[in-house]
């Protein structure tokens, strides 16, 4: 049965996984678009590219059923044509052709151009910084590297995008200079890790030089900090972060543990002792930060001694923003020679004890804001309350302000007042 009454050539792209990837589709996009092609994102169209990721079990699942759906319609006539890219496809190509062949063709993660000319399109190099936005016009993500070279001992991302690749500077600020002409306010920095930018390019770390060319670019009036490793963390971006008033007073670092022995195993290349002094720092450098981090329950090999270590510091801590993730055994990685002794129920339990006890400091924090004013971005209009974040806040993952209005323009910054706080979200009037 063949399709009928469908427009054809229409190339929908469908991106899984994290804001790297998403930002992967938007570039594919640009592409698209600037060949004349028709491009929409997660809409209806006959050709289907796939982005997936493959990071962990529960992500790799989601694109293994997101693939075999497209395939399914695809052999019932409703898609003409299937492509696979991104991390899964990087990492699985040869088990995915086999196990999966209806799929048109797998490309890995480094492979634009060849994917370009599978849908009939020629990859420019003059595009460079050209993004089809799948955001909010308001805000954007800014992949300033690709790949990483940190040997974690858990994590599969350097299978799947390879070695740190930094993007030089003038590339960059052109990038900005595109997305602030657009109505970009806010700008999302991502990479596998930011303090790691420069070493490759200009060998030492730039990240600090990055940021004073980007507060430079005129519309930009938020940039937001994602994904700094701990190690090696250059000092002098939290004296940019204190001076700087259009760099957030955020960041997101990705901690993982705490208990010596997992760190070690872990491969982070750090101790207790010198986390928490980081940590003290970012709070005695920029006071008021917000500090997001996420942290791994059940690795092989954590004892309960170790989980109550890290139970103990998350309390003591008290994290703005912290995310649990459960183990995942990753073929190819270096823990995967470990034994993975944590039974699956007692990773849940642990995460969800974490989670309970940053739900109490969460609430604690938000109370604490009740009768401030602050600065508040809007995204969007939900039932009777226009949604927006204060600088502390990200967005999809982290906190978010409902303000009761008449009206609100969307994508502009407005004065609140907090009113009221839950859990994780927080009530507020406009300050007239």
């Amino acid at each position: 049965m063949r399709t009928k009454h469908r427009k054809k050539n229409k190339i929908n792209i469908v991106t899984l996984g994290c804001s790297k990837n998403l930002y992967d589709s938007e570039v594919l996009m640009g592409q698209l678009k600037a060949n004349q092609k028709e491009v929409v994102h997660e809409e209806e169209g006959n050709i289907v590219v796939i982005n997936t990721c493959g990071f962990i079990e529960n992500a790799k699942e989601e694109s293994i059923n997101t693939i075999l759906e497209f395939v399914e319609r695809k052999e019932e006539g409703e898609v003409d044509k299937v492509f696979v890219t991104g991390c899964l496809s990087e990492r699985y190509k040869p088990d995915l052709e086999k196990e999966i062949p209806n799929v048109d063709q797998y490309f890995g993660t480094r492979e634009l151009p060849l994917l370009l000319k599978a849908l009939g399109a020629d990859y420019k190099k003059e595009l460079v910084g050209e993004r089809l936005s799948t955001t909010p016009q308001h805000f954007a993500y800014l992949k300033i590297a690709e790949g990483c070279d940190r040997p974690c001992s858990f994590c599969a991302i350097p299978l799947m995008r390879g070695g740190h690749k930094s993007t030089p500077i003038e590339d960059l600020v052109t990038e900005t200079q595109k997305l602030a002409a657009k109505g970009v306010k806010e700008l999302l920095l991502i990479a596998q890790d930011l303090t790691y930018y420069g070493l490759d390019l200009y060998k030492k770390r730039a990240l600090a030089d990055l940021l004073k060319e980007l507060v430079k670019v005129e519309g930009i009036q938020w940039i937001r900090l994602h994904y700094l490793f701990p190690t090696g963390f250059p000092e002098e971006v939290l004296d940019l972060i204190r001076e700087e008033p259009k760099i957030c007073n955020y960041i997101d670092i990705p901690l993982q543990h705490i208990a010596d022995p997992v760190l070690k195993s872990m491969r982070r290349g750090t101790t207790k002792e010198r986390t928490d002094k980081l940590l003290r720092l970012m709070r005695e450098k920029v006071p008021g930060i917000a500090i997001r981090t996420t942290l791994i329950v059940g690795y092989p090999g954590e004892t309960e001694e170790d989980f109550q270590v890290l139970k103990e510091w998350v309390k003591e801590m008290r994290f703005e923003r912290l995310g649990v993730f459960t183990y995942s055994h990753e073929e190819n990685t270096h823990a995967y020679n470990l034994e993975d002794d944590v039974p699956a129920e007692i990773k849940q339990e642990r995460a969800n004890e974490v989670m309970a006890i940053q739900q109490k400091i969460s609430a604690e924090h938000n109370q604490a804001m009740v009768g401030q004013k602050y600065r508040v971005l809007i995204d969007r209009k939900e039932g009777d309350f226009f949604i927006g974040r204060t600088e502390l806040d990200s967005p999809d993952v982290d906190n978010e302000v409902l303000v009761e209005a008449e009206y609100l323009p969307i994508g502009e910054f407005v004065e609140v007042e907090i009113t009221g706080a839950e859990d994780y979200d927080l009530f507020a009037v406009v300050v007239e």
